[in-house]
This record gives structure tokens, C-alpha cells and sequence, in this order.
């Protein structure tokens, strides 16, 4: 097995790590204000919204070209889905057709104009390995607004994700903040286009926050445990997709072996939550049964 320590000294492998420990915090302190929002499957919508865009960026101005497409087409989503959520329009139906529809438009468009296996498969994986110094410093720019964006209104995201009715009664530009979140997911998800690609950048802005509801309430702890999961699962999976090809002759696409990581830490925590509340159920109830059986006796002896 080849030490870690081996390949961290690879410039390729360096600039794959500083982006995605970019990505990663951006995705959990972003995903944590989406989560409390219930905002998952409006960001699913706007995830797969701007995959024209990226295609139509790739064609135009190869690898240089991808967040351009995928900004321009990233703003038009967020501001129409963001405006269509607050005058009621914004159901799951109509999210749904707004996936489906850009989706499939983006996929007619890469599989007429770039080699079809090839050009979907990086446009929907990414190409972690392959990222330039550009590249790192455009995820750093990008998700360090997102992140800039999200803590400088943290108090309302807080307010409107709680008491929405609230929010609305003291006066407060409702609005404003939604659009400012939706927004703060837009760049992450445009920073994640070309090192992680259009289609798994939903599970950093999710999986770390589920995971983190499993173990902790209180919001702060939420952050911070969603924050420790994305990087570790991160960093994690770069490693273990460097070690599939290199050691295991496996060729898999690193950002899917850090998908399937986050997946199966989460499934993990999901049975160790659920047998440790059955442990703790049985240990009240046993206390409770101990409890009533003196009493019991002692009304026999009376």
C-alpha cells in the first residue's frame, strides 16, 4: 500500500486535497443553513439546473469555460427558483420538472457536441486529480464567498429557518436572505464543478449534515460535526481512490470513492444511533420494571 505521506508529496495530489478541503468546509457550514431551511431536495433542483450551463462552458472554452457556464447558468436558476419558492410556485412538482428538464437538456447538448462516454463523465464526476493551480484558487474564491455569505447573515438564516412568520412580522427582507442562501449553495455548487463535478456535489452539501443530526441538536454542533465529517471523509476518500488505482489497479473516479465514504459513514452512524437508543430503551425499561417489583412484594407482606 503506498503511504500517504508518498502521495501528499505529488503536486497533483496536494491541489486535490486543498480543493477539497476548500469544498468541504464550504459544503458543511452552507449545507448546515440548508438542512435547517429543509432546503435539500430546492438544492438538488438547482444542482442539476446548472448542468447546461457547465456543458454549454465546456464546449465553448474547454475546462477554462466551466465555471463561467456554470455561474451564468447557477444565477438564472437560483433567482427563478428562488422567486418561484416565494410566490408559492416552488412545490416538489415543480422542482422536480425543472430537474428533469435542465438534466436532460444538458445531456442532448454534451452527447451532440464532445465525445458522449467520455465528456459526461467528467462533466458529471469531475476530475479531482487533474485540478490546476487555477482551479484551486477559483474553489477558494468561490467557496469562500459561499461561506462569507452564509455567516455574515447566520443570525436571520436562523430566524427565518425557525420562525419564518416571525421573521416576516419584525420586518425583516425575507426574501433577501433566501435569495442569499440559495446563492451561498449556487457557488458552491459552480466551485464544485470541475474538481467534484455536477452530479456528486449534492452529497458534500448533505451527507456531513445528516450525519452530524444523528449524533447532536444543538445547531453550533451540527457545524462543527459536519465541518470534522466532510474534511475526514474527504481526505479519506482521496486516499482511498489513489490507492484503487495505484495499488488495487482499479480505476475509479475519486470523487465517487469519497461519495461512497460519506455514504457509508453515514449508514454506520444510522445503525450505531439506532442500537444505542434500543440499548438505552431497554435499560429504562428494566429500571423500571426493578422499580415496581419491591413495591409489589411489599404490598403481598402487608
Amino acid at each position: 500500500m503506498t503511504d500517504l505521506s508518498v502521495l501528499l508529496q505529488l503536486p497533483f495530489v496536494q491541489s486535490a486535497a486543498v480543493a477539497i478541503i476548500v469544498l468541504a468546509v464550504a459544503s458543511a457550514i452552507v449545507g448546515t443553513a440548508l438542512a435547517l431551511r429543509g432546503l435539500e431536495f430546492l438544492s438538488d433542483g438547482l444542482v442539476h439546473s446548472v448542468f447546461p450551463g457547465v456543458v454549454i462552458g465546456f464546449i465553448a472554452a474547454g475546462t477554462d469555460g466551466v465555471y463561467v457556464g456554470a455561474g451564468i447558468a447557477a444565477l438564472i436558476a437560483t433567482v427563478a427558483l428562488t422567486i418561484a419558492s416565494a410566490r408559492g410556485i416552488g412545490s416538489d412538482a415543480t422542482i422536480a420538472v425543472v430537474l428533469a428538464g435542465a438534466f436532460s437538456l444538458g445531456i442532448v447538448i454534451v452527447s451532440r457536441s464532445v465525445d458522449y462516454a467520455s465528456g459526461l463523465e467528467h462533466l458529471l464526476f469531475g476530475q479531482l486529480l487533474t485540478v490546476s493551480s487555477a482551479d484551486v484558487v477559483a474553489i477558494c474564491v468561490l467557496g469562500g464567498a459561499a461561506v462569507l455569505l452564509v455567516l455574515g447573515t447566520w443570525k436571520e438564516q436562523l430566524l427565518v429557518s425557525f420562525d419564518r412568520k416571525q421573521a416576516q412580522a419584525s420586518g425583516m427582507r425575507v426574501l433577501a436572505y433566501e435569495l442569499a442562501l440559495n446563492i451561498a449553495i449556487a457557488l458552491v455548487v459552480v466551485a464544485a464543478a470541475r474538481a467534484v463535478g455536477n452530479l456528486l456535489v449534492l452529497a458534500l452539501l448533505i451527507v456531513p449534515v445528516a450525519v452530524a443530526r444523528l449524533v447532536t441538536r444543538r445547531v453550533w454542533a451540527i457545524a462543527v460535526v459536519s465541518l470534522l465529517v466532510s474534511v475526514g471523509c474527504g481526505l479519506v476518500g482521496l486516499w482511498a481512490g489513489l490507492w484503487l488505482s495505484l495499488d488495487a489497479g482499479i480505476q475509479a473516479s475519486p470523487s465517487a470513492v469519497l461519495v461512497l465514504v460519506l455514504v457509508a459513514l453515514y449508514l454506520v452512524v444510522v445503525v450505531v444511533t439506532r442500537l444505542t437508543a434500543f440499548a438505552a430503551a431497554r435499560r429504562r425499561g428494566s429500571a423500571a420494571a426493578a422499580g415496581r417489583a419491591p413495591a409489589s412484594a411489599a404490598g403481598v407482606v402487608s
